[in-house]
């Protein structure tokens, strides 16, 4: 059985960085502060001096925040996308892609400031419709297709009501953003993620699903016992 562990590099190298058209760079600069710091609280001024640029420069390229938020959002669902699809086609089966996925999602969150989200709904509207837009059709054909596949493996319970699971897994992915019930500093958004992938992928399993996830944890514990020896 093949490792279910397959990390991605979610930062720009600085090669690739400097190859980027001057756009493309403004983009990735904003993405990269904005997921460290929240949207709020990094200007474009912020994103100008990172840059190494006047903000006239960055202003040629994007008229104003708004539309910066907007590109950034819309590079974000692509790659997004991307992962998904990565995630299916490595998976030996359901569970094995919810394990792969839940990796990149930790891996992804261990350096997202937990106000993005919240910023993005207060104040950038459209950017947030974008994303809302991209969870409930494409996210929730993804997670639809996982259920599918698993009770076809006979690894999820057949009488699941695929619908409502699938759009559960997605209002429950928006849970450890909702900073009045986890107060950043007090959670882990990485943590509480990883908790709440582990209670729903229980739920949806057979006992042959339950003890392939154990499989898969085991795996995952002697991984990263691997990765702590190597360092």
């Amino acid at each position: 059985m093949e490792t279910f562990v397959t990390k991605i590099v979610s930062v720009v190298l600085p090669s690739q960085f400097n190859k980027m058209e001057p756009k493309e760079r403004i983009s990735a600069k904003a993405e990269e502060l904005f997921m460290q710091f929240g949207i709020r609280s990094v200007s474009m001024d912020d994103i100008a001096h990172s840059l190494g640029m006047s903000k006239k420069t960055l202003y040629q390229y994007y008229t104003d925040k708004d539309e910066l938020v907007y590109a950034m959002i819309e590079s974000h669902i692509r790659d997004m996308q991307q992962d998904c699809e990565s995630c299916r086609e490595q998976a030996n089966d359901a569970i094995h892609e919810i394990f792969i996925t839940m990796e990149r999602i930790v891996d992804e969150l261990s350096n997202m400031n937990p106000m993005v989200l919240y910023d993005l709904e207060k104040f950038h509207h459209k950017a947030f419709q974008h994303f809302k837009e991209h969870k409930d059709k494409y996210l929730v054909k993804i997670v639809r297709n996982n259920i599918e596949w698993g009770i076809s493996q006979g690894l999820y319970r057949s009488e699941l009501n695929v619908d409502v699971m699938s759009k559960y897994r997605m209002e429950s992915m928006m849970i450890p953003f909702n900073v009045a019930v986890f107060p950043p500093g007090k959670y882990n958004l990485a943590t509480i993620s990883e908790m709440i992938i582990e209670n729903f992928i229980y739920g949806l399993t057979t006992i042959k699903g339950h003890q392939l996830i154990q499989q898969y944890y085991e795996q995952r514990k002697n991984h990263l016992t691997y990765e702590a020896n190597r360092e």
